[in-house]
């Protein structure tokens, strides 16, 4: 890597991870309860902690934002996967409807389970195993999304968007249709979820996804330079010896992975797995070994972000994040169309 195009790298990674240490402080300290950054070092310290403090950071503020930083991570390294292994740019969780797989499937094991699960939020077991429902349900999407879109022995990118889609948006009918069949109360905090957010966030959430992170992030890191022989095109990687259908898979898989990870704990967050890859590729560079840790730093700074725009601009009510992250991600997608268009 040439030393511009690595002080460049360099420049751009820390800018982000330093916007996103300021959007945590800003949200941490600010909110229905104002605390200042010496109650704040003096609370996580243990220097005089004060329980009202300690209820503020520890149960409400700071499990949220960890969250908020871990979801944007996954969606953003997510989105420049399968970017990279479809070269789509269109591509996205949401767009393809593994979102909505992931989803799907957690309602029903909501449904199933009522009262442990993502309406409940009572049973450890249930949010532990949340993220594996999620993986059977992104897992079965993306296998049919798959299918639908093979053709003539390729994957055909235009095939792939529309069948996700049209799975994305039947999938989401059928969560819809699960959870009127709950109860009211259990309904209303569906429906909540299923709109994006991390409200209820605890630690015991983190708990239930950092290990599908940990898994499966280093998997697609130590992949990056199989991303950048994608761009090539099945032929060309394959001629320089990529096992390109097992790469795929795999690559594939961990993002599915990943995402179903994330949606278990935030619902469906759109778009951030659309916007980090083009945004990183504009300011690094397509090389995906870059591009995979600036997607990630993006999508924390958005997601981080977002979460303290949602939890304050109406407060005390509360706007599901995924809303406004939608806000900023539906005029980019439109712009991304138009410009594909041209």
């Amino acid at each position: 890597m040439p030393n511009a195009t690595r002080a460049r790298f360099w420049t751009v990674l820390l800018t982000a991870l330093g916007l996103t240490l300021l959007a945590a402080y800003i949200s941490l300290t600010n909110g229905e309860f104002d605390m200042t950054i010496g109650d704040v070092v003096r609370t996580l310290l243990r220097i005089h902690p004060v329980r009202d403090y300690d209820l503020v950071i520890f149960q409400f503020r700071l499990p949220r934002i960890v969250i908020a930083a871990l979801v944007g991570l996954g969606l953003g390294m997510a989105g420049a996967v399968l970017q990279g292994v479809t070269r789509n740019g269109l591509a996205d969780p949401g767009v393809l409807g593994i979102n909505a797989g992931a989803g799907a499937a957690i309602v029903l094991f909501t449904f199933a389970f009522a009262g442990s699960g993502v309406a409940g939020h009572t049973g450890t077991m249930a949010v532990l195993a949340m993220p594996l429902f999620g993986l059977v349900g992104g897992l079965g999407t993306a296998l049919a999304i798959y299918l639908f879109s093979w053709q003539n022995g390729r994957l055909n990118p235009r095939l792939l968007i529309l069948a996700g889609i049209a799975l994305g948006m039947g999938l989401s009918a059928v969560s819809l249709y699960v959870s009127l069949r709950m109860k009211p109360q259990d309904f209303e905090m569906a429906t909540v979820w299923l709109t994006g957010t991390i409200w209820n966030a605890n630690w015991l959430y983190i708990v239930a996804m950092l290990p599908w992170l940990v898994l499966f992030v280093p998997v697609v890191w130590l992949r990056a330079h199989r991303l950048d022989l994608f761009q090539l095109g099945e032929d060309s990687a394959t001629s320089l010896g990529l096992a390109a259908e097992k790469e795929k898979s795999l690559l594939l898989l961990s993002s599915i992975g990943i995402v179903s990870a994330c949606v278990s704990v935030s619902g469906n967050i759109g778009f951030v797995g659309l916007m980090a890859p083009h945004i990183a590729k504009r300011l690094v560079g397509i090389h995906h070994s870059r591009v995979l840790p600036v997607c990630g730093a993006l999508g924390m700074l958005l997601v981080v972000a977002a979460d303290f725009v949602a939890r304050t601009v109406f407060s005390p009510v509360e706007l599901p994040v995924g809303i406004v992250i939608s806000i900023l991600g539906v005029p980019y997608f439109i712009f991304l169309l138009f410009k594909a268009r041209a």
